[in-house]
């Protein structure tokens, strides 16, 4: 059977095509709409040395082309991964009427995208809602995994905060993971500060500067916010404290089951915060 492309009169009108594009621009679009690659859905497999050797261009050429249509004219998208390139527009000419060879064609080729992603982009141009039918049968299904990918990120992502693993490594062996650190107090302690703040990356970078590494901030937030939450020194969970000139203490004291600390703990009845009263060596500055 013979394999044809539409390409409307009307390209030649389309203000975009007349105002924005290039001479080298209209015909390279003319290439990726036509090509012998081409499908019927408008996404489809090719490598950019194939380009250049159908348009006898060169690489940097390609690639310089192909940068104008994915950010400047933003016509199509490419996966550079999986080399699948889709015509965002395609279906305003090329999918407009549906017989069963031709949804059975369709529903073939949806099959065989690797990036369901560029299925989304191309189905609210489709004018025919036999198509469009079955293009958003894999709009859902792509949404649906998208969905569960970031929950799947957010749970990784919290787990990552409560072990000390951080988001991505650091570009540099001394930088300094502020964000990880108050990441970290906000999840056990149920605060909400921030990073960014001035007065509490000065306490952060000091002790650093004096060696303390996240392990040793983890250890402080952890055995603090395991002795302090629900007594009245639960207000003292925050970063002038923590990482204050006590922050060696702190680092030194021992899990629940020893600390040091203990002994000079005297019970009062029925007071608040586990019958404790607050001694010396609990001021926390």
């Amino acid at each position: 059977m013979a394999k044809y492309r539409h390409v409307h009169t009307e390209f030649w009108q389309d203000p975009k095509v007349l105002e924005e594009m290039t001479p080298e621009d209209r015909y390279f679009y003319l290439y990726l709409l036509t090509n012998p690659n081409t499908s019927q859905i408008g996404i489809y497999s090719i490598t950019k040395k194939q380009m250049a050797f159908d348009l006898g261009y060169s690489i940097e050429s390609i690639n310089s082309l192909m940068e104008r249509f994915l950010k400047h004219h933003k016509l199509v998208e490419f996966n550079p991964t999986t080399r699948e390139i889709a015509i965002i527009k395609w279906g305003k000419y090329n999918l407009t009427k549906a017989g069963k060879p031709m949804l059975d064609c369709i529903q073939k080729e949806l099959r065989q995208v690797k990036d369901r992603s560029l299925i989304q982009l191309i189905y609210p141009h489709i004018p025919n809602e036999s198509i469009k039918q079955l293009f958003l049968r894999y709009v859902n299904d792509t949404s649906t995994t998208s969905d569960q990918k970031e929950k799947e990120k957010e749970k990784e992502k919290e787990n990552n905060i409560l072990s000390g693993k951080p988001d991505q490594a650091p570009s540099e062996k001394d930088e300094i993971p502020y964000k990880l650190i108050i990441d970290l107090l906000n999840k056990v302690a149920g605060t909400k500060y921030r990073h960014t703040t001035p007065k509490t990356k000065t306490l952060i970078k000091a002790r650093w500067n004096e060696g303390f590494r996240f392990d040793d901030f983890k250890h402080v937030i952890l055995v603090k916010c395991e002795e302090w939450r629900g007594t009245d020194l639960d207000k003292y969970l925050r970063p002038e404290t923590l990482f204050g000139t006590k922050f060696e203490n702190y680092l030194n004291q021992k899990p629940k089951g020893g600390r040091p600390h203990d002994r000079n703990v005297h019970q009062r009845p029925g007071g608040k915060g586990q019958g404790r009263v607050i001694t010396e060596d609990d001021i926390p500055y």
